[in-house]
């Protein structure tokens, strides 16, 4: 019996032997001697060439292999007399598995807006460009936890479901079991969470990071990755409502370690799609944006530069343009300030430190000025910001005056205070938006194309 290979390893294999092949139909073409099918299976962005001999098989259901239809074929590899492939199936047996309405079927041989195919996620998966992005997601996924494995440090699987607003920006999705139609009330006219599943207001988290840093405080080094949610009312190429974050933390590591870390993981993954993904970067290259892979090879090639917010205001004060936003200390950067300082004044990847307090969550370090914090962000060119992070504070007096200051709850977050009692130690930690480096990579220019279902306000079709 021959066993199944898929079009990415028929592509490589030598002609001459008997192989079996199954997938979907790009394009037919022919005469009534003879057809050529285009047989993807999402292996590979490139199709093999079926040839099929036209009077040695039954007419009925030639016609139902159309574009669109899932087939499987039986045949001989033998070496291409065509152009654009080096092998292509001689056709013995055919068999449709599912039939396509070519009338009804919205993916044919013509080009679709981004739009669109949002419209058909379902579906879009099966373009060149979405298959792209997906097995080149699926290589970034696979060496995130490969980066970290090899070099010691565990996978802490922090909760989904949580009771702490790790950002303190209050822009959560809540979680209920409570009838909406007679939701119980506390005499004050308050909702009365008692009564709900956990016994007290939950939410989807934003962060997995305050439970992380509880992991690196015993284990010494983590990493998290999972879904993170934000209920913020946002329609831009950038901002999702459920996307996945890659969140290190790192006890003993200091700023300057994890600066190292955040250089060193975000060259390793860019290595690791130029050397994994060629074929596909190629394809997005070609198709997509024509200075992907020279921008993939300025962030290898390069070294980051490292400097404060303070030195990045005066740099953009000085800059004699007239910016959207207004540059001032104390507030917080824009994309177009990010741009500016990698794209044309460092012409380099830039890392920021030491940010304003009042712009910062609670829990980064306090500097000795008491004005800033070692806040940390990397920023990339096109999309700006692509890492967010910062040595975390472990001192008690400190980190407790912080959260008074800021109104936040205290018996909410009782647990990530005791941690600064026992044993506390410096430690770091950052997030890298998981869409945000596929955006990057791929060289797509839309947040929502670089997941396969995106949640956006006002859509969770499928």
């Amino acid at each position: 019996m021959i066993k199944r290979e898929k079009v990415k390893e028929l592509l490589l294999s030598e002609p001459g032997q008997e192989v079996l092949a199954k997938g979907w139909v790009r394009t037919k073409r022919g005469n009534k001697n003879v057809m050529f099918i285009a047989l993807n299976d999402g292996s590979t962005i490139s199709n093999i060439q079926i040839v099929v001999d036209v009077p040695v098989f039954d007419e009925d259901m030639l016609k139902e292999i159309t574009t669109g239809a899932s087939i499987r074929v039986t045949g001989k590899l033998v070496k291409s007399q065509g152009q654009g492939q080096s092998v292509e199936i001689v056709a013995r047996e055919l068999e449709v598995y599912g039939t396509c309405d070519p009338e009804k079927y919205p993916l044919q041989k013509k080009g679709h807006s981004m739009e669109f195919l949002r419209e058909i996620a379902h579906l879009r998966p099966r373009t060149n460009t979405f298959g792209a992005v997906l097995r080149i997601r699926h290589a970034m996924a696979f060496a995130i936890h490969k980066y970290f494995n090899d070099r010691g440090f565990y996978y802490l699987h922090t909760p989904i479901v949580t009771g702490s607003d790790a950002e303190g920006a209050g822009e959560m999705f809540r979680v209920t079991t409570l009838d909406l139609d007679n939701v119980p009330k506390k005499a004050d006219g308050s909702i009365d969470y008692s009564e709900d599943f956990f016994g007290k207001e939950t939410n989807l988290t934003v962060s997995g990071q305050l439970e992380g840093e509880l992991g690196a405080l015993s284990l010494g080094e983590i990493y998290t990755f999972g879904p993170t949610f934000r209920a913020e009312n946002s329609n831009t190429p950038r901002h999702l409502a459920e996307f996945w974050m890659i969140e290190p933390e790192m006890a003993f590591y200091d700023i300057n370690d994890n600066m190292d870390l955040a250089e060193d993981l975000t060259k390793f993954l860019i290595r690791y799609a130029l050397d994994n993904c060629s074929e596909d970067l190629e394809f997005l290259n070609r198709m997509i944006d024509k200075g992907l892979i020279e921008r993939l090879h300025f962030i290898t090639d390069n070294d980051f530069v490292r400097t404060t917010y303070t030195e990045a205001v005066k740099i953009l004060e000085k800059a004699g343009r007239k910016w959207e936003f207004p540059v001032s200390w104390g507030n917080d950067l824009k994309a177009e300030h990010e741009r500016y300082l990698v794209e044309e004044h460092f012409k380099r990847p830039v890392m920021l430190t030491d940010y304003p307090m009042g712009i910062k969550a609670f829990y980064m370090k306090q500097n000795d000025d008491g004005k800033t914090v070692r806040g940390l962000d990397v920023l990339f060119p096109r999309i700006g910001e692509i890492i967010g992070g910062s040595q975390r504070e472990e001192i008690y007096e400190k980190l407790e005056g912080r959260i008074k200051e800021l109104g936040i709850p205290e018996e909410d977050l009782w647990w990530y205070l005791e941690t600064r009692k026992f044993g506390s130690v410096p430690h770091s930690g950052f997030g890298l938006g998981f869409e945000r480096l596929i955006l990057f990579v791929t060289g797509m220019s839309n947040i929502r194309d670089v997941i396969p279902f995106p949640r956006t306000p006002g859509s969770a079709e499928f």
